[in-house]
């Protein structure tokens, strides 16, 4: 019995030491930079958020001050933030229309293309915006949160939880975010 149960705890710590590397490994191309970037170098803080996004989502547009907020209020505590698009391919035009709303909308922060959705398959996004918050383990990369920005994309001002700002204080205090999933709402994925 013993001897199952240690078997059994090894394996799971290879499958999940293999999916720390994976993740590592992600590459996609920066519409803002044109470069293609790595996931294992862009987590180099005590965070990486990554939100999911598209130009044609409306829940995307009624979250964009907060996603800004947000930035302000972590990325001097050692938090990156990034957005992907899981709906567009790395022809120069669509990389120009993603620069080009990266720079009238103030996000400032790099806007990775998921040509194929390999990274919306490898993270199981469904929705639109949906977040997925990444922290260095001792196995790598880790999820500690993935879900909503809060509990409502239609009214900022009607916002009674703030699911990813109650993840990263949790995360700054050194703590594991509660809940560490809430299920997002938002446009549907469209796949191809």
């Amino acid at each position: 019995m013993v001897k199952t149960s240690l078997v059994i705890l090894l394996s799971l710590g290879l499958i999940w030491s293999a999916k720390a590397q994976n993740l590592n490994e992600l590459t996609a191309t920066d519409a803002v930079t044109g470069k293609t970037m790595n996931l294992g170098s862009m987590t180099s803080g005590k965070a990486l958020v990554m939100i999911f996004h598209s130009l044609n989502c409306p829940f995307a547009k009624l979250y964009e001050s907060r996603i800004k907020a947000l930035k302000t209020t972590f990325q001097n505590q050692g938090v990156g933030f990034l957005l992907i698009n899981p709906e567009v391919g790395i022809s120069e035009s669509e990389q120009t229309v993603l620069r080009e709303y990266i720079d009238q909308s103030g996000m400032n922060m790099s806007y990775l293309i998921d040509a194929g959705q390999a990274w919306t398959k490898v993270f199981g996004i469904t929705k639109i915006p949906e977040v997925i918050v990444l922290t260095p383990g001792p196995n790598g990369l880790q999820i500690t949160y993935r879900g909503a920005i809060d509990n409502n994309p239609q009214s900022e001002s009607a916002v009674s939880e703030r699911h990813l700002e109650r993840a990263l204080n949790h995360i700054m205090r050194g703590e594991s975010p509660s809940p560490p999933q809430v299920r997002a709402v938002g446009c549907n994925i469209r796949t191809y």
